[in-house]
């Protein structure tokens, strides 16, 4: 039995040792797979969360939305809903629900029905209706529908037969579609919601999760792993593993040694620095392709100094990208000029940053804003993310570049779950963050990081709000027209340019590692990780 096998058969058979093992014998296990995840889920369901970690641990996994969104067509495709059709006005979308969608079983929970319109209406007028008995059993709101004004945006939900449902727009919004097939739109059982609030416990909804996705929940120790399932009536293609496990290593030095001992079979996000050791290994292989994200330093501008854009002019002109991103990316990112990547539809280069390395523009402009002796303190986040492999490094280098217009950076970080918390509060000078799109709309980068209302959900970790810019991402979601479109987000480029709520300095490709156990490991350019279409080997090569 390798490595990786007894990996596998020490966390499937933990919690059964007895009986279980008496029943197997010598027999082979199912194939599984180990995943070496960096940090632990601050919730098992997306739509209270954005944390990039949780997503990966839930979203492709454990549920299903209506729509998808296939990156290598570049289009929304069916899920949940078989088909769907929009009114003339844009203003009504009707979805016919894919029939005999099965909910996961669990040793709680034993679904009496399909999926229906009853757990559509229900995942979504709980993000809608603040009187819904579900509404505030999510602590941290919903952060992602917060921030795109989504209760503002949609009138109604409504059931129209037991297969199908319509939304109801207030206003046309050509990113509709695009947010219903992000990895927060997630279908929960009602029928379980109804289960957990006769027993008074509402929020174990949100914790002992049940989906329609590709894998069940079976357990969850924090800080050690997450233990998944095949779910056997799966509606669309069934995995080809049995078995998946999360095990939780937050440094990526120790990922990469199980992954070269085979206690893992796929690993997260290597550092930069690992790749040549990584190809120095014959038994494994780095998958890896450019992604739509963006790594950026946040200011706070809701506390001073940083409410000058002058003070956030200087302390970017400090900054020397090139040498981040030779020493923490080491090639594998591509040198940020704008909050959207070059190879978004609506990017443009006459709207780029006209941040040159400069300290000595630097000094000047903290001078013309009166600021002496200046100390602030840069968030950085513990774990790794495919946009930013290191942030503490990141925050060191900066630390560094920082000294040398004379002023004093402090690097705050915890561990991630109390990272993410008092990250929340908002009492924070600046963070280094990012964030990983869920689809190719440009409103995918600046709705959840720069409007208004996604200030008041803390997704906009520069807590910036300016209702000219609302205005102009207003306008370019309620239009279809590609070129109206693209003049209105080039228009909002040109204001981030301007104001600098934010210092944007890479894009990162996404990356994973696996053993040659794994044929096949699909990576998308955005959204969340999956394993449903992971192809395991028949033998490994080494």
């Amino acid at each position: 039995m390798n490595a990786l096998t007894t990996r596998l058969y020490r966390f499937a058979l933990l919690p059964l040792l007895g009986g279980w093992l008496a029943a197997c014998g010598h027999q082979q296990l199912p194939p599984g797979v180990v995943y070496c995840s960096e940090g632990n889920p601050e919730s098992f369901n997306p739509q209270t969360v954005t944390s990039g970690t949780t997503i990966d641990a839930t979203s492709q996994q454990i549920y299903s939305r209506l729509v998808d969104y296939d990156a290598e067509e570049g289009k929304i495709v069916p899920a949940l809903a078989e088909r769907w059709s929009i009114s003339d006005d844009g203003l009504e979308y009707r979805f016919v629900l894919r029939q005999g969608v099965q909910f996961h079983h669990s040793a709680k929970f034993t679904p009496s029905r399909p999926m229906n319109a009853d757990d559509v209406l229900f995942s979504f007028q709980r993000i809608l209706d603040d009187e819904h008995p579900f509404h505030w059993v999510s602590r941290s709101g919903y952060p992602f529908f917060q921030s795109i004004d989504f209760a503002n945006q949609v009138a109604s939900v409504t059931k129209a037969g037991d297969n199908e449902v319509v939304f109801k727009l207030n206003h046309t919004d050509a990113s509709f579609l695009s947010n219903l097939a992000t990895d927060f739109a997630v279908i929960l059982s009602a029928e379980y919601a109804a289960q957990q609030l006769r027993a008074g416990t509402p929020e174990q909804l949100d914790i002992q999760a049940i989906g329609t996705g590709p894998f069940r929940l079976v357990e969850y120790v924090k800080n050690e792993y997450i233990r998944y399932r095949r779910h056997e009536d799966y509606w669309g293609k069934a995995p080809e593993i049995d078995m998946l496990v999360y095990d939780i290593t937050s440094k990526s030095t120790v990922r990469l040694s199980k992954l070269i001992t085979g206690d893992c079979s796929v690993s997260a996000l290597p550092k930069a620095g690992e790749l040549d050791l990584i190809e120095a290994h014959p038994e494994l292989t780095l998958e890896s392709k450019p992604g739509l994200n963006v790594a950026f330093w946040a200011f706070n501008t809701q506390k001073a100094p940083f409410n000058d854009v002058r003070v956030r002019k200087a302390l970017s002109l400090a900054i020397d990208k090139r040498n981040i991103l030779a020493a923490v990316y080491q090639d594998t990112a591509v040198e940020a000029q704008s909050l959207l990547p070059p190879s978004s539809w609506a990017y443009a280069r006459d709207y780029e940053l006209d941040i040159d390395y400069s300290p000595s523009r630097a000094m000047t402009l903290l001078a013309d804003a009166g600021i002496r002796n200046l100390s602030i303190d840069i968030w950085a986040m513990p774990v790794a993310r495919a946009y930013n492999p290191n942030a503490l490094k990141t925050a060191e280098l900066i630390q560094a570049d920082l000294a040398n217009i004379g002023v004093k950076a402090n690097i705050i970080s915890y561990d991630w779950s109390v990272f993410t918390q008092k990250l929340n509060q908002s009492d924070y000078d600046s963070v280094l963050i990012g964030w990983n799109a869920d689809n190719s709309d440009p409103d995918n980068f600046f709705s959840p990081l720069l409007s208004c209302a996604s200030m008041a959900s803390g997704s906009n970790r520069s807590r910036w709000c300016n209702p000219a810019f609302d205005q102009l991402l207003s306008k370019a979601r309620s239009t279809t027209d590609r070129l109206e479109r693209t003049a209105l987000y080039q228009e909002a480029q040109a204001t981030v340019a301007k104001e600098l709520p934010l210092f944007a300095f890479a894009h990162a490709k996404r990356s994973l590692v696996h053993r040659n156990n794994i044929q096949h490991m699909p990576v998308t350019p955005f959204g969340g990780i999956a394993f449903a279409d992971i192809q395991p080997a028949t033998e490994e090569k080494n």
